[in-house]
């Protein structure tokens, strides 16, 4: 590591929040989001922050939260296209001149995300997202400097969504998981509409690779660590469960039921329950697009 400068980073995690939808869920409960992490990678002067959030309360939050730093924030990193992780991002950049960066393929995803915002997104959250134009753009080597430290988007493929990145610090030991590995939170399997999990499972190996100490989820218990070995093991066997459980169970709720009883303690039900829908959706055809609107809604 530099002597030049200090490297440290930050975690601003936004509550769960209402959504509307189709009623409760199975076991009664209320329609509400999973929690959304953002992360501050900081060094002696300046900050890149990772993941902005969905909403404009939320953004605007974080935002104060960034200011409170006395940091110069640079860099805005999208580490993958859905919008709950960068509808945000032009907002805070104009806030704070900083630059909005990702992969090619998050570029992608990001503007397919933003074509869905008036069937889906709108909908669960009307009149509360800001105005969200694609102004990501691709760095060199898909690496950033931070006052003397890599900070590098890796690719890994397949996870909870299409052409996902996480962004490694080699210095700190650390990955910015995005949506690749959830901490303590049911996962979103609704893109995996097969129910084969295989490139996910690839996915989670190439960050097991990186070889890190600390893992930041996009989508975590607040009350839980970092512990990168925990969580890759936890990631594992949630996906291991899920696949069992499908292959066991012929109707959603029963997957839904099961696996809220494998993981009593994990948040997001919500999320597990537009997993269980599409993915039971999914074995009876159709088209894949409206069998994911419908599970949301």
């Amino acid at each position: 590591m530099s002597t030049e400068t200090v490297l440290g980073y930050d975690v601003f995690v936004a509550d769960p929040m209402p959504m509307n939808g189709s009623g409760p869920l199975p076991n009664g409960v209320p329609r509400m989001y999973q929690p959304i992490a953002v992360t501050l990678i900081q060094g002696r002067s300046d900050a890149v922050l990772v993941d902005p959030p969905l909403t404009t309360a939320q953004a605007n939050a974080v935002g104060d939260w960034v200011e409170a730093t006395g940091k110069r924030l640079t860099h805005i990193v999208a580490t993958h296209g859905h919008g709950d992780h960068w509808f945000t991002a032009e907002m805070l950049a104009e806030r704070f001149g900083a630059q909005v960066v990702a992969s090619v393929g998050t570029i992608q995803q990001m503007h397919g995300n933003l074509g869905a915002r008036e069937v889906l997104w709108d909908k669960m959250w009307p009149g509360q997202i800001p105005p969200s134009p694609v102004t990501a753009v691709t760095v060199p080597g898909d690496s950033l400097d931070l006052e003397g430290h890599e900070l590098n988007l890796v690719e890994v493929g397949h996870a909870d969504s299409e052409d996902c990145t996480v962004l490694h610090v080699p210095d700190l030991g650390l990955v910015v998981a995005g949506d690749v590995i959830y901490n303590g939170v049911h996962q979103y399997l609704a893109e995996s509409p097969d129910g084969d999990f295989t490139a996910w499972r690839e996915a989670v190996d190439a960050v097991a690779a990186l070889a890190p100490r600390s893992i930041v989820a996009s989508h975590q218990d607040r009350t839980l660590d970092d512990d990168a070995p925990r969580l890759i093991t936890e990631h594992r066997r949630y996906l291991d469960d899920a696949e069992a459980a499908l292959e066991r169970y012929d109707k959603p709720v029963d997957f839904f039921n099961a696996m809220r009883e494998r993981y009593p303690d994990f948040i997001g039900t919500t999320v597990l329950w537009v997993s269980a829908q599409a993915l039971y959706l999914a074995r009876e055809g159709g088209d894949p697009v409206k069998n994911l609107v419908n599970a949301w809604l």
